[in-house]
């Protein structure tokens, strides 16, 4: 049986403050599945704490690039030694965010080791880059592009690696049926699905079947991106764009359960849940329950 490690990525330098003169909460994601008792839960063992850089966009405007971005590169490289070290040793790292910019540290660890895959559920493709938007920001909106090579080279070729993801590796699941960006993922063969879709195939079904796509000799394992906004707001508000038409617990659950339980699948982050945004802690509860029936079956 593999050995699972909790590691703490507290990064919120990919995204925007959520008013003048603060900082996004979900920096506080980590303590607040471990206070749900997530370890104990999960059996895991202690990984630690990559602490980030301070957050300080200082001067930042509109068409300067990616804001945070040194203090993102730095991160994104002690965070991708951390899991590395584990994935390498043969351990299944459950790193928990965190912004979605956490992702590119997962994602470089995996490059310096050989080729993977990397299966994202999230509701939006994050997906923003120069080639589609007038301009860009927030890499939490940003680090799929950035993981595939699209971007400034400070983030996208770090130790020369670039890109760190191959468009066909990538799997993206639970984007809402609207969105903008899913037509630029189709023409790239970037394989997607829908909330609808998800529905119609049946979310076990479709777990099963991406993880199959992803279990082949050109690939070394793959890794697992959930972002908490996956989910509807009326299940889950805390998060920094809620967007109705999201998935609910039950279809998310076997979705999510199918792709862990692969013995391809080498690590797992969860990202963007606020808990600023949650005093009740229900949506840390929620997300308590997901990770641990998905890897251990409870």
């Amino acid at each position: 049986m593999r050995r699972l490690v909790v590691i703490d990525a507290p990064s919120n330098l990919g995204l925007r403050p959520p008013a003048e003169g603060t900082v996004p909460g979900c920096y506080k994601l980590a303590g607040a599945l471990r206070e749900q008792g997530l370890l104990r839960r999960l059996g895991a063992d202690e990984g630690g704490v990559v602490v980030p850089p301070r957050y300080d966009r200082g001067g930042w405007r509109k068409g300067d690039g990616v804001f945070n971005a040194a203090a993102l590169a730095a991160y994104t490289r002690r965070l991708a030694d951390r899991v590395e070290r584990h994935v390498r040793a043969g351990d299944f790292p459950v790193v928990l965010g965190g912004d979605c910019s956490i992702q590119l540290g997962a994602s470089l660890a995996l490059r310096r080791i050989g080729r993977y895959g990397l299966a994202v559920i999230d509701g939006s493709a994050d997906f923003r880059h120069p080639g589609n938007s007038a301009y860009v920001g927030a890499a939490g909106g940003e680090e799929l592009a950035l993981g595939t090579g699209r971007g400034q080279a400070d983030l996208t070729d770090l130790e020369g690696l670039r890109p760190y993801l191959r468009d066909e590796d990538v799997r993206v699941m639970g984007i809402r049926d609207y969105d903008e960006q899913r037509a630029e993922l189709t023409g790239l063969k970037i394989m997607n699905a829908t909330v609808g879709e998800i529905r119609e195939q049946g979310p076990a079904s479709l777990g099963a079947e991406v993880a199959a796509s992803l279990e082949t000799p050109e690939l070394d394992g793959f890794w697992v991106h959930l972002d908490a906004d996956v989910l509807d707001p009326t299940v889950m508000p805390a998060v920094d764009s809620p967007d109705p038409g999201g998935l609910l617990p039950d279809e998310l659950a076997p979705l999510l359960r199918a792709l862990l339980r692969s013995d391809a699948c080498v690590g797992f982050n969860l990202t963007i849940y606020d808990p600023d945004l949650d005093p009740e802690a229900t949506g840390a509860s929620l997300l308590a329950d997901l990770v641990e029936s998905a890897l251990t079956g409870a």
